[in-house]
């Protein structure tokens, strides 16, 4: 395996454990602060902390940043203003495993969606390996118990996050698709860009929540909460991920979700005394048989 394919992978997979965290902040201060609230204050910390790197190599690539154009304004929309808002509006009606488990709909969509938008098609061995991981998610999610999985029923939170899987997968497949634009843009660059760009896009609807008696008290919790979502579930992993997408593809890159459920049983044994069970062992197994089969393929063009 390549280097920078490895490079990729453990990319994934620190975004991934990033995002995990993000689910589980996001429901824990579901009741605390407001969902346009932590995504705005969210992006804005993150810009904070980001554009001292960034001022000058943006002004060195503004030739490059014109010829992409409209096209970061589209990337800002459904990736920063866009995916982040909703998960964090479902969060406040859903349970973070039910924002796990529609967010598994993730590889489908975006492999479906690279077909169409890419005309990349996965070879047949691609779809086994999510088939694979499916079945290691259901595992996961039912605790081993088909009547438990049954039992779920889809909310208005769980609707919104759907929105938001389709965002995300959306926004995986214009990074592929323009890549030609964004490629001369280094990737701090390229991330704090978007960030001005989000940020704006967010500001009506904060202002909005704001003006329906939606405030949260500035507490320490609060604030390592914000603090958490900007460094790691911004930077960090928005940097990872997109240098994976490049790397690997988007479609190929989409199966790191399956990991997502792995991580958010870790972190609660972790964070919240919870032990793992049998079930949390065997479904990791077949979601990282799943990955390893599904991300050594290469698709096909029509």
């Amino acid at each position: 395996m390549q280097s920078s394919v490895r490079v990729a992978l453990a990319g994934l997979l620190l975004a991934t454990l990033c995002w995990s965290g993000n689910a589980l902040v996001a429901r824990a201060f579901a009741g605390e602060i407001p969902p346009f609230a932590l995504s705005f204050w969210r992006w804005s910390l993150a810009l904070v902390l980001l554009l001292p790197f960034v001022a000058k190599p943006l002004w060195q690539h503004r030739a490059a940043l014109r010829v992409a154009g409209w096209r970061l304004l589209a990337l800002a929309g459904v990736g920063i203003a866009g995916y982040n808002s909703l998960l964090y509006a479902a969060a406040q009606t859903t349970a973070a495993i039910n924002i796990t488990l529609v967010n598994t709909c993730l590889p489908l969509m975006t492999f479906i969606g690279a077909g169409l938008l890419l005309g990349e098609w996965p070879q047949r061995r691609a779809w086994w390996g999510m088939a694979v991981a499916a079945g290691g998610l259901l595992v996961l999610i039912s605790k081993g118990s088909w009547t438990s999985l049954s039992g779920l029923a889809f909310n208005k939170g769980d609707l919104i996050m759907l929105l938001a899987v389709a965002d995300w997968a959306l926004y995986s497949l214009l990074l592929r698709r323009w890549a030609a634009y964004l490629l001369p843009i280094p990737p701090l660059a390229l991330l704090g860009v978007l960030m001005l760009l989000g940020v704006p896009l967010i500001l009506p609807f904060y202002l909005y929540e704001l003006a329906q008696g939606a405030h949260f008290n500035l507490t320490a919790e609060n604030v390592a909460a914000i603090s958490y979502t900007a460094i790691f579930a911004s930077l960090l992993a928005y940097l990872a991920w997109n240098h994976a997408i490049r790397v690997l593809g988007a479609s190929r890159a989409a199966l790191s979700n399956y990991l997502m459920p792995v991580f958010t049983a870790v972190l609660g044994w972790l964070l919240l005394g919870e032990g793992l069970q049998s079930y949390h062992w065997l479904g990791a197994a077949l979601i990282f048989a799943g990955l390893l089969l599904g991300t050594q393929t290469q698709v096909k063009r029509r």
